[in-house]
């Protein structure tokens, strides 16, 4: 075993600490995970531990969200650097102007994103169940944001409700063009093609099935395919490798990598855990508005919501 890899287990017993991987990180991350998944699941997973450090393996916005859901936790985000490139695209001024021009309609709001914009959202939403949290609002017409090909693909599955969406969008998934789609049909022709719900229409409407990381995932798990072409993060490509040898996976482009989820390494995650570094503060105000919006989400998707 890594010595690197002992050192921060012994640490994780000495400092009562849990550490959360998102499916996006270098897989070598897993080694001393305690918990492996989509952002939301790995806050409630937290959340449910009696762990009084939460060390998360990911980006901004899903360490603030642990904090949301454990704030008498101490959360540390191994490399404070490490942004999402989409929850970055809104501040508070541009949801408030993107607000102002549709008045009176419930704002939705993508788990990728700050706290300081949940705060000022009427409820959240995941790629796994934004189409049930739209739906479950019973409403002609909602504002999504910051994504807007989630929130036009939540459209597409709906009758008679708007979906206004804000332009934001994750460059990561964008690389992902129709073009690619029909390349790889063509070159893996006995291939399921699986694609995140970020990637733009006219990807999805080429795809055999559309999902959250978690939904990809778990699509491969159930199936009684071969082969895939995952259009999505390499994170959830190198993990499906690991886990079902005997399937063969094709990842759709080489480019499809989020820098800023590839910021954290062990190293990071020691130093941060050893000098109990890089904690996330929330204000006060902002959190328990942010966890309103959270809230209504669980609230409204209860019967729907598995994980």
């Amino acid at each position: 075993m890594n010595s690197l890899v002992e050192k921060i287990k012994e640490l994780k017993k000495e400092k009562n600490a849990v550490i959360l991987a998102h499916c996006y990180q270098n897989v070598e991350i897993d080694e001393v995970a305690d918990f492996v998944g989509d952002s939301l699941y790995l806050s409630r997973k937290a959340k449910e531990t009696d762990a009084d450090i939460i060390v998360f393996a990911g980006v901004s916005f899903m360490a603030e969200t642990a904090k949301l859901l454990s704030p008498n936790k101490k959360v540390l985000l191994p490399r404070l650097e490490a942004g999402c490139f989409m929850a970055n695209m809104i501040n508070i001024d541009q949801l408030r102007e993107f607000k102002s021009l549709h008045p009176n309609v419930p704002a939705v709001c993508y788990v990728n994103s700050t706290a300081a914009i949940k705060a000022e959202c009427e409820v959240c939403c995941t790629s796994s169940n934004a189409l049930n949290v739209v739906k479950n609002l019973g409403v002609s017409e909602v504002l999504f944001l910051p994504d807007t090909y989630l929130g036009k693909w939540v459209e597409s599955k709906l009758d008679g409700v708007k979906v206004t969406t804000y332009n934001g969008f994750c460059p990561t998934h964008l690389r992902v063009t129709p073009e690619d789609m029909d390349k790889a049909r063509e070159e893996y022709p006995n291939a399921k093609i699986l694609a995140h719900p970020e990637c733009h229409m006219k990807v999805s409407e080429k795809a055999d099935y559309v999902g959250s990381t978690k939904e990809i995932m778990e699509y491969v798990a159930k199936s009684d395919e071969k082969e895939f072409v995952i259009c999505t993060e390499k994170g959830v490509l190198d993990r499906l490798q690991r886990d079902y040898k005997d399937k063969t996976f094709y990842l759709l482009k080489d480019s499809l990598v989020c820098s800023n989820m590839k910021w954290n390494t062990l190293d990071d995650i020691y130093n941060a855990l050893l000098r109990e570094e890089h904690e996330i503060v929330l204000d006060e105000t902002v959190s328990q508005k942010a966890m309103a919006c959270i809230n209504k989400m669980f609230e409204i998707t209860r019967p729907v919501l598995a994980r």
